[in-house]
């Protein structure tokens, strides 16, 4: 637990991560935090374990934009479970509280440049603070400072904050990509990914179109002055209509 020296006494004051006021309690003096120019530490815990983090990533794979099959045929290559640093300013700009998430440290991996921050979920990263065996601690390379120019408003406070992640390496049709998993709310971020073709469903869109097209030039040239013809149209319509739906249908199955 973080502590300062009261102002007053001198005494230790100990306090937790979202406190803004606190009592010493030796002599019972109200005490203002001021978190605008130090910096703090904080880490987020994971609710995400690893089983679940699987699960998301199989149920992401599922979706209607991804390559068939990729939730069954997607090969895990390497999951890891981390901690990455982010900075966190909260500012405020006229009269408004504003916060920005902002990456310590330089980072090709999907997602990290636009993580969320939830307050309540902040806890201050001190010694007695206990991580999970196994989880990697990523160092900052950014400096704080790069950022600080280019921050609108006051600042109320700045912080390092551990977020926590899950890095998935996985291999499909020989290709490798990758996918990040926010540890606390389970959102994907998942980067370059096989995408399902949509070359098939536009093929079956414009053959329907020029079928149809061409039984109602039919109707309307020929139909004018022979009625029968536009009775036959209409048989026409009602036998392609069911074809080109078990053609769609089977273009979903297949890609």
């Amino acid at each position: 637990m973080p502590e300062f020296r009261c102002n007053k006494c001198g005494a230790q004051v100990h306090f937790e991560a979202g406190d803004r006021f606190v009592k010493c309690s030796y002599c019972g003096t109200q005490l203002f935090i001021d978190k605008s120019g130090a910096s703090f530490f904080y880490i987020m815990p994971f609710l995400v374990d690893r089983t679940n983090s699987q699960g998301i990533f199989r149920r992401w794979a599922a979706g209607s934009r991804m390559a068939k099959d990729l939730d069954k045929r997607a090969n895990i290559v390497e999951h890891k479970q981390a901690y990455f640093p982010v900075y966190l300013f909260r500012r405020d700009v006229s009269g408004k509280e504003v916060v920005r998430v902002e990456p310590a440290k330089s980072t090709t991996l999907p997602g990290l440049h636009a993580l969320k921050v939830p307050a309540g979920d902040l806890k201050v990263f001190d010694q007695a603070y206990q991580v999970d065996s196994g989880t990697e601690m990523i160092n900052p390379d950014i400096d704080m400072g790069a950022y600080l120019p280019g921050l609108e408003g006051q600042p109320l406070e700045q912080a390092l904050v551990y977020f926590p992640i899950w890095s998935i390496l996985y291999e499909f049709d020989g290709k490798k990509y990758e996918a990040v998993i926010d540890g606390s709310s389970g959102e994907v971020h998942p980067g370059d990914y096989p995408a399902r073709s949509s070359a098939p469903y536009f093929l079956i869109a414009a053959a329907a179109f020029g079928i149809f097209f061409v039984e109602g030039l039919i109707g309307l040239v020929l139909g004018i002055d022979h009625p029968a013809i536009w009775v036959l149209v209409v048989i026409l319509g009602l036998i392609t209509l069911p074809l080109v739906t078990l053609a769609a249908y089977g273009t979903v199955r297949r890609y």
